[in-house]
């Protein structure tokens, strides 16, 4: 189950990030803790075997530099200065020292596979090292049911669950269709004793969300960027809704 209270208030997606505070920072981070939003974040791994919170497999984006993520060591990674900023990309552990539990905490692991197959395990177990001991609210989502299952192994107890989406071809481009056709009707949620779904918001009347409804689970949803979209998907049946772009 997700911890109580999890569901109090709307999830800043990437932190509370916006003009001087880069998503995924330590700023953003701040800015959520003292507007009493919970926080979502993403993890890639460093070349030195360490949980990042970072979104993109690329530096590109978001830094001065170029190449993967996982091109780097942990502590080249946090002397990067992210755009605008002159913060460096926080470790797991330097992220959970600062939320300390005064927020709850929902961590996304990026598939590492390339393809939402099996080839998983080094970013779920820095992870979960992260983890062991944090004692505030923290639950941990993937796309790749095989990360998922991987992180239920390593920290059985701590909530668990999928992040989840139409999974059209054309938004999919590395995953093969027939892995995609096997992603559609969700049928690893039982398997991975998930707890929830975040789930894209414009497609919330899926049937396959109102079966994960139906078999108990909380539904989340990614990402509102509108108090209109906001709306929409309340009404829609998320429990809560990850934004971002503006103050839910």
């Amino acid at each position: 189950m997700l911890p109580p209270g999890f569901h109090a208030r709307p999830f800043a997606h990437r932190a509370l990030h916006g003009p001087g505070r880069p998503e995924n920072s330590r700023s953003a981070i701040d800015a959520a803790i003292a507007a009493g939003y919970g926080i979502e974040i993403d993890l890639q791994l460093s070349a030195d075997g360490q949980a990042m919170v970072f979104h993109d497999y690329a530096l590109d984006r978001l830094t001065g530099a170029r190449g993967p993520v996982r091109g780097l060591s942990a502590e080249r990674l946090s002397s990067l200065h992210l755009t605008d900023s002159e913060e460096g990309i926080p470790t797991l552990t330097r992220v959970l020292d600062q939320v300390a539990g005064a927020v709850p905490l929902l961590i996304e692991v990026k598939d590492q596979d390339g393809a939402l197959g099996p080839e998983v395990g080094p970013l779920e177990e820095a992870a979960a090292a992260c983890l062991a001991d944090y004692p505030g609210p923290v639950a941990v989502m993937s796309f790749n049911p095989h990360s998922v299952a991987r992180l239920g192994q390593l920290l059985p107890s701590l909530p668990r669950g999928l992040t989840t989406d139409a999974f059209a071809s054309d938004t999919w481009p590395t995953v093969p269709a027939s892995r995609l056709a096997e992603l559609r009707p969700m049928p690893d949620l039982a398997p991975l004793g998930a707890a929830f779904i975040s789930h894209r918001w414009d497609d919330l009347t899926n049937p396959a969300v109102a079966n994960a409804r139906a078999e108990g689970r909380r539904i989340l949803c990614w990402t509102t960027r509108s108090d209109r979209e906001q709306a929409a998907a309340l009404a829609d049946g998320a429990d809560q809704v990850t934004f971002e772009g503006y103050l839910a």
